[in-house]
C-alpha cells in the first residue's frame, strides 16, 4: 500500500455527495411505503382465509389501487402476473401462510 504524501490528497467522504438523500426525504419515503404496505396487507388479510387451505405456500401478488390479486406457485410469477395487467403499478407479493412471509430468521 502506498503511503499518503502531500502530493496525494487523502480521500474521505462519499463518492457522490450530491446524491445524498436528506433525512426528511428518507422519512417521507418510509411513511409512504408503510401506507402502501398497509393497503396491500388489508387485501391479503381479507382473502387469505379463502385460499390458504387450497393454495398453502403459494404466492399472491396484490395491486392495491384496483384491489385485484393474482395467485402463482412462485413469487416471481405472481409479480409478473400483476405487471402483465398493470405494467406501471406498484405491487406487493405475500406468501399464502399464517404470516404472509417466507424464510427463516
Amino acid at each position: 500500500m502506498t503511503p499518503v504524501t502531500s502530493k496525494q490528497p487523502a480521500r474521505r467522504g462519499r463518492i457522490f455527495p450530491e446524491l445524498t438523500i436528506s433525512p426528511e426525504e428518507l422519512a417521507r419515503r418510509k411513511a409512504e411505503d408503510e401506507v402502501f404496505y398497509q393497503r396491500c396487507r388489508a387485501i391479503f388479510d381479507r382473502v387469505r382465509s379463502e385460499y390458504i387451505e387450497s393454495h398453502y405456500g403459494w404466492y399472491i401478488g396484490i395491486e392495491p389501487n384496483s384491489g385485484e390479486y393474482f395467485l402463482a406457485q412462485d413469487n416471481i410469477q405472481a409479480h409478473k402476473k400483476v405487471l402483465e395487467k398493470y405494467p406501471n403499478a406498484k405491487n406487493y407479493v405475500f406468501c399464502l401462510n399464517e404470516t404472509g412471509t417466507t424464510g427463516r430468521i
